[in-house]
């Protein structure tokens, strides 16, 4: 790591304790970054930190305090160049005529709000990192369910829909300036806890989500995603990428069984 171009670049990724998040701590660190790593469980953070060699900072990004003492804690600790948006997830899986206002409160809160206000307090030191440093990056991971409705997923893609509208208006917004604007929204991917936590902590159900799917994703496939977006070099821009296994055509469209040419027996 200690010759790689990216080596004193500084990232910042949100939830890090887990999933996507943690992979992507790895993936950056294997590539040379500093990373921060922010999420609520501080014994999963510290753990990566000994692991990864990156900065753990447990905070829960809904709410408006802990992310101003995040945002003084990086301005104390040296430049940001990077802020990787993964914390969020999902809650339910009701029909929009029986679904939980408290269950949707929570994901606006998590996949929208607190990015939005995340975003906005980091954008002055993302621009003194980029002056100083050529270019800086905000990445957001939403999903295909912001790009596809389901039965049963009316709250998760109205929330990810909400959060893929930050990106897109950033990219218009910061026209003009060395701020690269990334969208990564995956398909299928099977972590350890967001169908679990989804679904209430139901494993059982939580497994048959994925149960006869030949190969659907998993964390570091997202991951080295991410890595590829920041470490590109400075003048290319991973607008959107949308990364799906091969068994999934669409959110609500999953091949369970092996994967074979028609006419094979």
């Amino acid at each position: 790591m200690a010759n790689s171009p990216m080596t004193g670049r500084r990232a910042v990724v949100t939830g890090a304790s887990t999933g996507i998040g943690e992979a992507a701590v790895r993936a950056l660190r294997a590539s040379g970054w500093d990373v921060v790593g922010v999420a609520r469980r501080a014994e999963r953070l510290e753990a990566l930190a000994a692991e990864t060699g990156a900065t753990a900072y447990p905070a829960d990004l809904t709410d408006a305090e802990q992310i101003a003492g995040l945002v003084a804690h990086l301005a104390d600790t040296g430049p940001v160049h990077a802020l990787v948006n993964v914390a969020g997830g999902a809650r339910g899986t009701d029909r929009v005529e029986d679904g939980s206002a408290e269950q949707w409160r929570w994901m606006f809160e998590a996949n929208v709000l607190a990015v939005q206000q995340l975003t906005a307090a980091l954008l002055p030191q993302l621009r003194a990192a980029a002056a100083g440093g050529g270019h800086a990056d905000l990445l957001f991971l939403t999903s295909v369910a912001a790009r596809s409705a389901y039965p049963g997923g009316a709250g998760y893609n109205a929330a990810k829909a909400a959060e893929a509208m930050i990106p897109q208006a950033l990219r218009l917004e910061l026209n003009g300036e060395p701020i690269r604007i990334t969208e990564i929204a995956p398909g299928l991917v099977h972590t350890e806890e967001f169908t679990l936590r989804r679904l209430g902590g139901d494993a059982v159900a939580a497994q048959a989500v994925y149960s006869g799917v030949e190969a659907p994703l998993v964390a570091e496939d997202v991951a080295d995603v991410i890595a590829y977006a920041l470490n590109a070099p400075a003048h290319v821009n991973l607008d959107l990428v949308v990364i799906r296994p091969v068994a999934q055509a669409a959110a609500h469209l999953l091949a369970r069984g092996p994967l074979r040419p028609r006419g094979e027996d």
